[in-house]
């Protein structure tokens, strides 16, 4: 028995969107075994693949006010998949560094974390998000029960000690982390409950009556 029309079309978007998502670590793997990376391969590899991770952490984190304001449910399917890789970037991201800048140097592992503020920043910012990326499954959301969704808004805290993780990285042109921290800050806007039911107001009187 075939998917009906509907269900048809919502795998072809996640096709689509998992195409989408996959595509820019593909071009960056590509690069590096091109030598096409530029003149420091390797910064253009960690830089690439954190802006990615956090690319996709604002992107998970704008579905639900993007839910919200136009009504498609739908929207809601898509969010694991850019939670998930969200997670698979920032840990390409820490392999990267953990690879190719420290050689696996345990010692200078933790010096640099302990030392850094914005390796420290970072590398919580990649524990909180281990624990959402193990429980992102249906069959976990249904062991944890209540606790998932408590445990699911470490999100926020990840989101904001990327953005800060960003700041500290660049240090003078504080151009491009600036505006990831407005879209941040406007995404949490939108999740305050007094902004939540303005907004559901004005959808609300959008809507004519069949």
């Amino acid at each position: 028995m075939g998917l009906h029309p509907g269900a048809r079309a919502l795998v072809f978007a996640k096709i689509v969107v998992f195409m989408a998502c996959a595509m820019p670590g593909a071009l960056l793997v590509r690069g590096a075994l091109l030598n096409e990376l530029g003149a420091n391969p390797l910064e253009a590899l960690i830089h690439g693949t954190g802006l990615w991770a956090l690319r996709m952490l604002l992107l998970t984190l704008a579905i639900t006010p993007l839910r919200r304001l136009t009504g498609w449910q739908w929207l809601q399917r898509f969010r694991r998949m850019l939670g998930l890789f969200a997670f698979a970037y920032a840990t390409l991201h820490f392999r990267v560094w953990l690879a190719l800048y420290k050689g696996f140097s345990w010692a200078a592992i933790v010096e640099d974390i302990g030392e850094r503020p914005f390796i420290t920043v970072g590398f919580l910012a990649f524990v909180l998000l281990l624990p959402l990326a193990v429980t992102s499954t249906r069959g976990m959301m249904r062991r944890l029960g209540r606790r998932w969704q408590p445990l699911h808004r470490l999100v926020y805290p990840v989101a904001v000690l990327g953005v800060i993780h960003f700041v500290w990285l660049v240090k003078a042109d504080w151009l491009e982390p600036a505006v990831y921290g407005a879209i941040l800050a406007l995404l949490l806007a939108l999740r305050l409950p007094t902004v939540r039911e303005a907004l559901a107001g004005r959808r609300g009187r959008g809507v004519k009556p069949a």
